[in-house]
């Protein structure tokens, strides 16, 4: 009286080429998205790391540089991974390669 009657449905027929090409069609935005985010966020930000590395590994002893904090200097020192920087007349900070953000043009720093 309470409960009524559950009737089983036909199974479906077997996948036909319309469903595929649906499905495909519903991978499309997916697909979309990946490829803008590859362009606009992944391709760049590889590049402005390759970009930085061939700075780091380019500096040279007399080279101005800023560091990550700010710090202007003049390279003294340079050693495999770490980088000797003058900021006052007989005053060095020894810094990580990696704190090198840009190296400025000779003569900026007097």
């Amino acid at each position: 009286m309470f409960i009524s009657s559950a009737f089983a449905q036909a199974a479906p027929a077997a996948a036909a080429s319309g469903d595929m090409q649906s499905s495909l069609m519903g991978m499309l935005p997916l697909v979309l998205m990946f490829v803008v985010l590859y362009f606009v966020m992944i391709r760049p930000q590889m590049k402005k790391a390759k970009d930085h590395k061939n700075m780091i590994e380019a500096l040279g002893k007399g080279d101005e540089v800023v560091t990550a904090g700010g710090v202007l200097g003049k390279v003294t020192k340079l050693t495999e991974s770490f980088v000797s920087i003058e900021v006052a007349n007989g005053v060095e900070l020894q810094l990580q390669r990696s704190s090198v953000v840009q190296v400025l043009p000779k003569g900026t720093i007097k």
